[in-house]
């Protein structure tokens, strides 16, 4: 890592408000330094946002890419089509799958990532190997929430101590559905991830709303997608300080509709966004926003914050990512505003939302280091 000051200058998307100033941003010691007013000579100029945060991914999916048109649970469900060629996937495969998935996530710009990993111990330790021969490591971060082996195909897991030593190698449980595993087994995994201090997460409210009153009463730190959930839900979620991730391509794709989005915004859940399963979509933060701004025509703030500052919020990292305060680590992305697609915005942090892509990164910084730039650095 570097320790020499790196300084970048332009128009900074500023503090957990993200207030729009002209100025620049001093790096020193893998955090920022100083945010002063005036611009001046630097490395790297353009509109300087905070790194992407994708708060919800399946990178094992990467081997099974744009499968046919079939219904939500046999394409995801226990003992469906994505299980079934996991379970066929030779190891090495897999782990090449995912190192590219990894590679691209970076490359859009997005420096931490939560993926909820199947397969158990094995499949945690197929996706470590994958974020190491990605370079994840001088580049970005990610939080693995696991799950039992047996957590994939079985209304029963029949947990074992053998199987909770998954948690020895995870920041957290990610689960599937209350409607696919036995509420005791849920509530073990959910007991046993507070008393060890790990996250614990879940879908729910997918395919209908049955699943939400039990995913609720698990009290997770957050519930992935929601698109049949209701205010009262909303309501109940806020009052157990349980947040919301969702993955509106995703839904897109499976066809079941959209989340109440302007509804879990105005009940005051903090929304994080994800891409999901990388079978249905590529990992850009870049298409999510866009997706989200036109469909919902949300603020633009409001949209980036969600991919940033809010999906740090969910994993519990706000204090040291997704926004760009003096103090907090330097993970920046600095969009070009001189390129054919950039040119001409008048609005910054509306042109990063509405249609920058990753040909419009000018660089990203990486706790002080240029870790990518225009030129494939």
């Amino acid at each position: 890592m570097q320790t020499d000051e790196l300084t970048l200058s332009g128009t900074i998307v500023y503090g957990d408000e993200f207030e729009e100033k002209e100025g620049h941003v001093v790096i020193e010691g893998g955090k920022i330094k100083e945010i002063g007013d005036e611009k001046i000579e630097a490395a790297v100029k353009g509109i300087i946002i905070p790194s992407f945060v994708n708060a919800h991914t399946h990178i094992g999916d990467s081997v099974a890419k744009e499968p046919d048109f079939m219904p939500v649970e046999k394409l995801v469900g226990p003992g469906g089509f994505k299980h079934k060629i996991l379970a066929e996937t030779a190891y090495n495969d897999l782990v090449s799958s995912m190192k590219d998935t990894i590679e691209d996530v970076f490359a859009t710009g997005t420096q931490m990532f939560a993926d909820f990993r199947e397969g158990g111990v094995s499949g945690v330790r197929a996706l470590k190997e994958a974020f190491s021969l990605a370079g994840g490591r001088e580049k970005l971060s990610m939080k693995i929430f696991g799950r039992p082996a047996d957590g994939t195909g079985t209304k029963e897991l029949g947990i074992t101590n053998h199987e909770l030593q998954i948690f020895e190698s995870v920041d957290g449980i990610g689960m599937s559905s209350v409607a696919d595993h036995s509420q005791e087994d849920l509530k073990l995994l959910a007991g046993e991830a507070k008393r060890k201090r790990k996250m614990f997460a879940l879908h729910a409210g997918e395919r209908n709303a049955d699943d939400i009153k039990g995913a609720i009463e698990l009290e997770p730190d957050f519930i992935v997608h929601l698109t049949k959930a209701s205010r009262e839900d909303f309501k109940r979620m806020q009052d157990k300080n349980i947040a919301a991730v969702v993955c509106i391509r995703s839904n897109l794709v499976t066809g079941l509709g959209l989340p109440p989005l302007h509804q879990m915004l105005e009940s005051g859940l903090t929304v994080g966004v994800g891409t999901d399963n990388v079978m249905l979509n590529s990992p850009d933060i870049f298409s999510e926003m866009e997706f989200i701004s036109k469909i919902f025509t949300l603020d633009e703030k409001e949209v980036l914050k969600m991919c940033t500052l809010n999906s740090a919020k969910v994993l519990n990292e706000e204090k040291f990512v997704g926004s760009i305060e003096e103090g907090k680590k330097a993970n920046l992305v600095v969009i070009r505003n001189d390129t054919p697609n950039m040119r001409g915005v008048r609005n910054p942090i509306k042109g990063v939302v509405r249609r920058a892509t990753r040909n419009d990164i000018a660089a990203v910084i990486y706790e002080s280091e240029i870790v990518k730039t225009n030129n494939g650095r």
